[in-house]
């Protein structure tokens, strides 16, 4: 079991790791989307760099520095996050890992599909969620927007709930996926309709199927989904911490990006290093209560 797992690895997830790593604790950063980081052209407000230096770079360095000192990294998509009885356990689509604590590292870059109808029939039959709101659709037809893993997870979380699923995949390529009530259509969507609720999704070739919902899992899940599914609070689109970076769940941390405020690399790194030394006090404590 690792003492501390980081979904990211941007400037405030790598500064996590750095002081986690040299507390002596295990560490392991997973990450898997590309960073807004690797972006910027060129960063000339952050500290130390003369003559700036750009945003892929100083992404890629900050992820040599966590390797030289030994912080284990894993490529790979995380698809669902589980609260045990002590701890959590991370699964990615290619495997599980247990931790003692988490931290939410992912920037805040989840943009919803252009797609008519989203915004307005929100909570009235579109939702982010499969294990907050799949309650709500026993026996019903519904639908999952996406074609990548978090998509199928989703859709795994649903099937033993609704009667039938449609994953819409929006043009793209058709996931690997059977199962007796499930069907996959990847026509483009063009609207969400409805009067009080969804009821019907209309493609771009002018066709409709009747759905009594729809779950919006399109593209990799970011920290807001995953924080949202534990019971996180959030607020709007930020996840809501304490001073020191603790969100209201034990042992789930958030920093960087996620967190809302100024959107700046130095504010990333002073979050980072708060969570760290957080994440220290509480292990140790954690530790001593087990003696």
């Amino acid at each position: 079991m690792y003492d501390v797992i980081i979904i990211g690895a941007g400037p405030a997830g790598i500064s996590t790791g750095l002081y986690t790593k040299r507390a002596n604790l295990k560490t392991l950063i997973i990450y898997n989307e590309e960073s807004l980081l690797e972006k910027a052209e060129k960063i000339e407000n952050y500290y130390g760099f003369e003559n700036g230096i750009s945003g892929k770079n100083l992404y890629k360095s900050g992820i040599k520095q966590a390797k030289n000192i030994g912080i284990d990294l894993k490529h790979e998509e995380v698809v669902k996050i589980e609260q045990m009885e002590e701890g959590f356990n991370v699964v990615t689509a290619k495997d599980e890992y247990n931790s003692k604590t988490v931290v939410f590292a992912t920037g805040n870059k989840k943009k919803k599909p252009q797609i008519n109808g989203i915004e307005k029939f929100e909570g009235k039959g579109v939702s982010y969620c499969a294990i907050c709101d799949g309650f709500f659709y026993r026996n019903k037809n519904i639908s999952v927007l996406g074609s990548g893993n978090y998509a199928l997870s989703e859709t795994n979380e649903l099937i033993n709930i609704a009667n039938r699923i449609r994953i819409l995949t929006n043009g793209e390529k058709a996931p690997e996926f059977r199962a007796d009530n499930v069907e996959i259509e990847t026509k483009p969507v063009k609207e969400i309709l409805g009067n009080d609720k969804v009821e019907e999704i209309e493609f771009d070739d002018g066709t409709k199927i009747k759905t009594d919902g729809i779950f919006i899992a399109q593209g990799v899940a970011g920290s807001l989904e995953f924080a949202r599914k534990l019971g996180v609070i959030t607020r709007k689109n930020e996840i809501v911490v304490n001073e020191n970076m603790e969100t209201n769940v034990k042992g789930l941390f958030a920093c960087g990006d996620c967190t809302g405020g100024i959107l700046q690399v130095s504010k990333a790194v002073y979050e980072g290093t708060k969570a760290a030394l957080q994440i220290i006090k509480y292990i140790r404590e954690m530790n001593i209560d087990k003696i």
